[in-house]
C-alpha cells in the first residue's frame, strides 16, 4: 500500500474538516488541534465521514466532511487496498497524531456497530478513538 495514498487520504481530511465552524466550536484557531480521529463509513448507498479533533488540555471537537471534498483519496486509497468488484469495508478508522506525523488506519470489513457514536456512549467513544501510538 502506498504511503503517499495514506497520506493524500489524511490531508483531505483534514483539509475537508478545517473550516469557520470548526473554528468556532474550538474558540481558537483550527491549527490548535493535536491529533484527530475520524471514521469513514459505507453504508449501503450513503457514504459518511465523521469523528473527532482533539486539542491541548481537554478539549475535544467533534468534526465532519463532505463526502465529496474527499471522496478522489478515499478511492485512490481504497485502490491500492482493493481489486474493483471487491467489498468495501463497512468502516475506516483513520487516527492521525499532527505533532509527530504518526498515523494509523484500522478497517473493518463487518461490524457496523463497531466505532458507533451514541447518546449513551459518545464520552467513552471519543477516549477510544483518540489517537495513542505506542
Amino acid at each position: 500500500m502506498s504511503n503517499n495514498a495514506a497520506v493524500d487520504l489524511i490531508r483531505s481530511l483534514t483539509e475537508a474538516m478545517n473550516g469557520p465552524s470548526l473554528a468556532r466550536e474550538m474558540r481558537g484557531p483550527v491549527e490548535d488541534w493535536e491529533s484527530l480521529a475520524m471514521i469513514l463509513e459505507f453504508g449501503d448507498g450513503y457514504r459518511s465521514v465523521h469523528g473527532y479533533a482533539y486539542s491541548p488540555g481537554s478539549a475535544i471537537t467533534a468534526v465532519a466532511c463532505d463526502w465529496a471534498s474527499i471522496e478522489p483519496e478515499v478511492q485512490a486509497y481504497l485502490g491500492d487496498r482493493y481489486e474493483p468488484g471487491d467489498p468495501l469495508p463497512v468502516k475506516i478508522l483513520v487516527q492521525f497524531d499532527r505533532a509527530t506525523g504518526e498515523y494509523k488506519v484500522t478497517f473493518e470489513d463487518t461490524d457496523e456497530e463497531r466505532w458507533a457514536v451514541k447518546p449513551a456512549n459518545y464520552r467513552q467513544m471519543r477516549e477510544q478513538l483518540r489517537p495513542k501510538f505506542d
